[in-house]
């Protein structure tokens, strides 16, 4: 066996994974950051803390189910993105700790960003590895970034992201995460506001505000507290909330599908594990989405990434 570890630290979930290039099986840990009831995420401070006090445990949760003695490499996601000045605290505790990792063992260390990961990730949940050989284009949803992204292979790096529409206010994330606190849901309220949605007996279809192929979020949110002040049913709001998020990527797609051709879509990010937002966009652009164990935050891309930065089996 050929293993490659990956480790990420995002700003709400630590994750360690390992991947074999020899086989294609991977295996990954994680655990959410701690946020207390109420609140609707953490500081930076905050964020950090529990993940040098996450990281060393959920690595050697790894270390021990899978048997591994000796990795090939390790790689890291050591900031958001592929963008100058593109930082976080939070993802100096996975850097270290692969710092480390990777000095004790006399391996080679790789850095990624975390949005190459979420793409990878996408990639190797939906079986379509050989993308990355490809242009197409990827969006990266979460609580942090709502974000389209122009992806092309890369000589060092694997996969290479270039922004080309995003959301100019509140991000995708965001917004499902204070509606869900506005209608007494656990955060992430992701799933809870899912579900809820399913309850729905009626629809509103909201129009969305878009500037070119970029986005607005942030009326959506006043939008969901003037319905829910008006009577509506919490089942009502949470659709709505989704349907507008849901009307803008539709936008955003469809413009930027006009713009670069007719070139595969792959979604990616937590909010990408909704099942309304799934259903929608697979149904209409072919979309390529990945099981929701590789949508939301995790290390297996980052894993993967390793192996085929360092040399591992290139066809898998």
């Amino acid at each position: 066996m050929s293993f490659y570890i990956g480790l990420d630290t995002s700003n709400y979930t630590t994750s360690a994974a390992a991947f074999d290039a020899a086989t294609g099986a991977l295996w990954q840990v994680k655990q959410l950051l701690p946020v207390k009831a109420g609140e609707l995420g953490l500081r930076q401070s905050d964020a950090v803390f529990h993940h040098v006090k996450q990281l060393p445990t959920l690595v050697e949760q790894l270390f021990a189910e899978t048997g591994i003695v000796s990795p090939e490499a390790f790689g890291v996601s050591d900031r958001p993105m592929e963008a100058v000045g593109s930082y976080m605290p939070c993802f100096l505790a996975g850097e270290g700790t692969a710092r480390a990792l990777a000095a004790a063992a006399a391996k080679p260390l790789y850095r990624f960003t975390h949005q190459q990961g979420h793409v990878m990730a996408a990639l190797y949940g939906a079986g379509q590895l050989l993308l990355r050989h490809k242009l197409f284009l990827a969006f990266h949803v979460s609580g942090g970034t709502t974000e389209a992204l122009l992806v092309k292979p890369h000589a060092e790096t694997i996969i290479s992201c270039t922004s080309v529409a995003r959301s100019l206010d509140l991000k995708a994330g965001q917004l499902i995460d204070r509606v869900g606190g506005l209608l007494g849901l656990p955060f992430p309220a992701g799933p809870a506001l899912d579900k809820l949605s399913q309850e729905a007996d009626t629809t509103r279809l909201p129009k969305p505000s878009m500037e070119g192929p970029c986005c607005h979020l942030s009326g959506v949110e006043n939008q969901c507290r003037r319905l829910l002040s008006d009577g509506a049913k919490p089942a009502e709001v949470a659709r709505f909330c989704l349907l507008s998020v849901e009307s803008a990527l539709v936008s955003m797609t469809e413009q930027l599908l006009a713009q670069y051709g007719d070139v595969p879509v792959v979604y990616a990010g937590g909010v990408m594990s909704n099942t309304l937002l799934r259903s929608a966009l697979k149904d209409r652009f072919n979309g390529i989405f990945a099981p929701p164990v590789y949508s939301a935050d995790n290390a297996a891309g980052i894993a993967v990434l390793t192996a085929l930065r360092a040399g591992g089996d290139q066809s898998i």
